[in-house]
């Protein structure tokens, strides 16, 4: 059997409202054209991704004691997960996702994620010890994973998502990281900052464009370009970029050249914003 990934930090449940065009400044009323509950955050979507991908997974989070918790834990029973919760006082992660038809998203923590403390660490550990690979979102409560993952020594991913370049934030994460995903959302001279990571010893950085495609820059200095692939329609964006990094991370895993790995990642990244969920159909039925 495939050794695990294990995944630290987080899973939310989302309210996501389509509006044609998202809104001004002025005080209006709009009219969704849709609203739906669903799964969200950024370790759910790396799980669900992977998991229908064929590798196991073992996902730890926070969820509060509640029935938006409750929800999360039966969208997430499914083969390749095995899901680590700590229960919390605070409720559950909850978001309010606005999203525009060309895509565009406003993003509202309408409940923040929990930062619990003195959590118990140890089954993280025992999960870390079968581990092929670690994936540490940028959460506030993950922070101790990085340390636990360093003493083991095992390749660890991180995905620093909109980061601008200079938010002090994230720099634990940074240091800590083997591999680097982003996106170009803040960060326009992009390339530079691939390129200052690189020479600080990461073996891979990815950046991402949306409906751009993304830009790639390895240890040995290959930059790799890889456009997105188009879709019959765009049903959610939410996702996409976690989709991206999963189909990336499971192709690399396989020993995959980096092309096809960026090519895996596209594909995957495809087929989720054809679905209102957090993973979409098999992205493999759309590799050229």
């Amino acid at each position: 059997m495939t050794d695990p990934i294990v995944i630290v930090g987080g899973a939310s449940l989302d309210t996501i409202i389509h509006l044609d065009t998202l809104p001004t400044g002025e005080p209006q009323t709009l009219w969704p054209r849709e609203s739906y509950k669903a799964v969200g955050s950024t370790g759910a979507g790396k799980a669900l991704n992977l998991a229908a991908l064929d590798y196991p997974v073992v996902l730890h989070t926070l969820l509060g004691r509640d029935a938006e918790g409750e929800h999360i834990r039966r969208h997430l029973n499914r083969s390749n997960i095995t899901l680590l919760v700590d229960e919390t006082d605070a409720p559950t992660e909850q978001h309010t996702n606005l999203m525009a038809a060309d895509g565009g998203r406003i993003s509202l923590f309408t409940q923040p994620p929990a930062a619990p403390e003195n959590l118990d660490w140890r089954p993280v550990e025992d999960a870390m010890a079968r581990a092929c690979c670690v994936v540490i979102n940028i959460l506030a409560y993950t922070l101790p994973a990085l340390a636990i993952a360093k003493q083991r020594a095992i390749p660890l991913w991180t995905d620093l998502h909109d980061y601008d370049g200079k938010t002090p934030y994230h720099q634990p994460f940074i240091d800590a990281a083997e591999v680097l995903f982003l996106s170009s959302d803040r960060l326009p001279d992009y390339r530079a900052f691939m390129a200052s990571q690189i020479a600080n010893g990461k073996t891979l950085v990815v950046c991402t464009h949306g409906d751009r495609g993304a830009t790639l820059l390895s240890h040995t200095g290959e930059w790799i370009e890889q456009p997105a692939l188009k879709v019959a329609r765009a049903v959610d964006t939410n996702g996409a970029g976690d989709a991206f990094f999963s189909g990336f991370l499971a192709a690399y895993l396989k020993g995959a050249p980096l092309a096809r790995c960026m090519l895996s990642a596209a594909a995957s990244g495809a087929a989720c914003v054809m679905s209102r969920d957090l993973v979409g159909a098999d992205p493999r039925t759309l590799m050229p």
